[in-house]
């Protein structure tokens, strides 16, 4: 609230000057010359913080961090990074402490999703590699055991059947075990897949163009809790939002996207907020979840701006507390964002010109 009052005490003041320029020095203006004044401000909600003591050391990063998991069942979160002679992912405790890494049979890694159960324990984790690991989707048990592979390794392609993947970015296994998938991070293909737990397909949407349905570089895929999928369509800069069960459109959100698309897209435990990653912006949106049964506009409640070239790729949102973890590709490191427990009001305000008749702008 200081702030609100700190910018209307500025605007006053800069408006006063202007009056005083008008009383004392409007003689020696041309008649037709005069100033317009222009104040906009906007309130906005702080919704997270960062929490600088996550994780308590950060040495153990010591590559380029492209993605991260949530297994909030057990409380642990996974993180994979790229580079050479590095372990390529990382396990900690969501309080921050570091329990172990591995690297088996992980060329390159782009996504990574924990889908625990009671019964069981998994990662998956997508591999744009070009090595002999490359062009899959993978599922390791939590200590880093190939327990399943998807595509053909090594081999990019477009093929159904065997199934083949260009540069998977990234995927979503729902409560029911069945998969949702993402393909590809600027390769072959630009698609939709929906898998059963068994791996059959049960349906596919997806094409590269500009349409309804059709995707430039789909990098990042969510289910929300009322049946709803949705893709982040970084190229086309739009989320698209398509039905679960029979794979149907049913709308896009663009008009967030006008300066860039979103490279990631998680929803809150409690369904009301969509936080997307803006990676080139180094930007977090949060976004005001629509209602059951109406897509609507996209609009922005928060935002978090992050240091310049920390890049964003993709990011995960606890079950259990709603903590929000961003794997940084320019940083090299996760950073963890907490709720907040009351909700504060940022003001944001900008004088933002002079304008004279004859059409010069004078910026402030």
């Amino acid at each position: 609230m200081t702030r609100f009052w700190v910018c209307i005490a500025g605007a006053g003041f800069f408006l006063a000057l202007l009056v005083l320029h008008s009383r004392f020095c409007a003689s020696r203006l041309p008649p037709h010359l005069h100033f317009a004044f222009k104040i906009s401000w906007r309130a906005e909600e702080i919704l997270y913080r960062l929490d600088v003591d996550w994780p308590k050391y950060s040495e153990y990063f010591t590559g380029a961090t492209f993605c991260v998991a949530v297994d909030s069942l057990n409380g642990l979160v996974y993180v994979g990074q790229r580079g050479d002679n590095i372990p390529k992912v990382l396990v900690f405790t969501e309080d921050g402490y570091f329990l172990r890494s591995w690297n088996y049979t992980v060329d390159t890694p782009h996504g990574i999703f924990a889908a625990s159960t009671p019964q069981e324990k998994s990662v998956w984790i997508t591999d744009v590699g070009s090595g002999f690991y490359g062009h899959t989707i993978k599922k390791y048990n939590s200590f880093g055991d190939l327990v399943q592979v998807l595509g053909t390794p090594g081999k990019k392609g477009t093929g159904l059947n065997p199934l083949q993947f260009d540069n998977p970015a990234e995927l979503h296994v729902d409560d029911t075990g069945d998969i949702y998938i993402v393909d590809g991070d600027g390769g072959l293909n630009n698609r939709l897949i929906k898998l059963s737990q068994d791996f059959m397909i049960l349906w596919l949407r997806g094409e590269n163009g500009t349409g309804p349905a059709k995707f430039n570089i789909p990098h990042s895929v969510t289910v929300d809790s009322t049946g709803r999928v949705w893709v982040a369509d970084r190229g086309n800069k739009r989320l698209q939002v398509f039905d679960k069960d029979t794979g149907d459109w049913l709308g896009e959100w663009k008009n967030c996207f006008s300066e860039e698309g979103p490279s990631a897209v998680r929803f809150t435990p409690d369904g009301k907020y969509v936080v997307v990653a803006q990676l080139n912006l180094s930007r977090l949106l949060i976004l005001a979840a629509p209602p059951v049964g109406n897509i609507g506009d996209c609009s922005v409640v928060s935002t978090i701006q992050l240091a310049d070239q920390v890049s964003p790729h993709l990011l995960e949102v606890s079950r259990e507390t709603g903590a929000v973890y961003v794997a940084e590709i320019g940083a090299k490191q996760v950073q963890k964002y907490i709720p907040v427990n009351r909700k504060a009001v940022r003001f944001r305000c900008a004088i933002v010109r002079f304008t004279c008749a004859i059409g010069t702008d004078v910026p402030f």
